[in-house]
């Protein structure tokens, strides 16, 4: 049987508004066009790595409304497993509001909705998916106090854990001691440590601060600078692949879910470091979050370009 990768996180309905500039305040700015899509950092990861190849199971809530049957829809046809995604009555599902320019770039506002609900209860109502998994999966678009349970239970029956500390927020330094492999990107990076990361140098020495908290490996992701990653054999950077830059909205989920199936696949941290940076070469030359998420047979011949 495949790996299994068990993700805690979000799902969100995305209302993409493609906009000539980022509004200043008080502009009232028309957009060229919209789209509503599934999203959310849980989900799109649990769907990255699904893509990928691994089995994939998930925790998270949606509401009780059609948004929620919608997200549910669209990880079913994925083949991940549900059973821990929860609809919450009287409550409607998350909602993020992405602005996106031309060159790629975004601005993202989020309206948590059943998201916040997601609890301990829930973490210890699924006991049995932490026992079944080969890697834990989580970001911060949950709770701080589910996303400490999760990683608490597969930490008591000896799982690794994966972190994405996205958005950005302190951490309890118990919280990062628990964590096999820690996933920045720049701005979370400078918010965890205080050390302004703007390139490969500057993330190997936050990179540094951060294993010195207790995290086991630390990759920041550094946009079209590629990755820094940081453990006991010390810090190398590796490049990102050129790309055709359409949309950046899912860049890091999709590098996520090609490191986490490399690594339950059992591929060394940079050959699934090598992965993930595939994929999000792919992701990022087209438009939206789940539906720009590549397939692995759409990597064929890239890892190969990547030192």
């Amino acid at each position: 049987m495949m790996p299994r990768i068990l993700v805690l996180g979000s799902l969100n309905l995305d209302l993409v508004l493609h906009v000539p500039r980022m509004p200043v305040e008080g502009e009232t700015l028309p957009s060229t066009a919209s789209a509503t899509l599934c999203g959310g950092k849980g989900a799109n990861q649990a769907v990255a790595c699904a893509r990928m190849g691994a089995a994939v199971s998930m925790i998270g809530r949606v509401g009780d409304d059609p948004a929620g049957l919608m997200l549910r829809t669209a990880l079913a046809e994925e083949s991940i497993e549900l059973a821990g995604v929860l609809a919450t009555p009287n409550t409607a599902s998350g909602v993020a509001v992405i602005f996106l320019t031309p060159d790629g770039q975004n601005r993202i506002v989020l309206v948590p909705g059943a998201n916040a609900a997601l609890s301990p209860g829930d973490v210890a109502a699924h006991d049995a998916a932490f026992a079944d998994c080969a890697l834990l999966l989580c970001q911060l678009e949950a709770p701080l106090e589910t996303v400490a349970a999760a990683i608490e239970r597969a930490h008591a029956v000896g799982k690794p854990v994966l972190l994405n500390p996205a958005p950005a927020r302190a951490l309890p330094s118990e919280l990062l001691a628990r964590t096999d492999y820690l996933i920045p990107n720049e701005s979370e990076a400078t918010l965890l440590t205080g050390i302004a990361v703007t390139d490969a140098a500057s993330a190997a020495e936050a990179a540094l601060k951060l294993r010195g908290q207790g995290a086991g490996h630390v990759i920041v992701t550094l946009g079209a600078g590629g990755i820094l990653i940081a453990d006991r054999d010390g810090c190398r950077h590796m490049p990102a692949l050129p790309a055709r830059v359409v949309d950046t909205t899912a860049a890091g989920d999709s590098f996520i879910g090609g490191f986490a199936a490399g690594l339950v696949e059992g591929l060394s941290v940079d050959d699934a470091a090598r992965l993930g940076l595939a994929a999000a070469r792919v992701c990022i030359s087209r438009l939206g979050a789940q539906a720009a998420l590549p397939y692995r047979a759409e990597l064929s011949g890239l890892t190969e370009m990547i030192g």
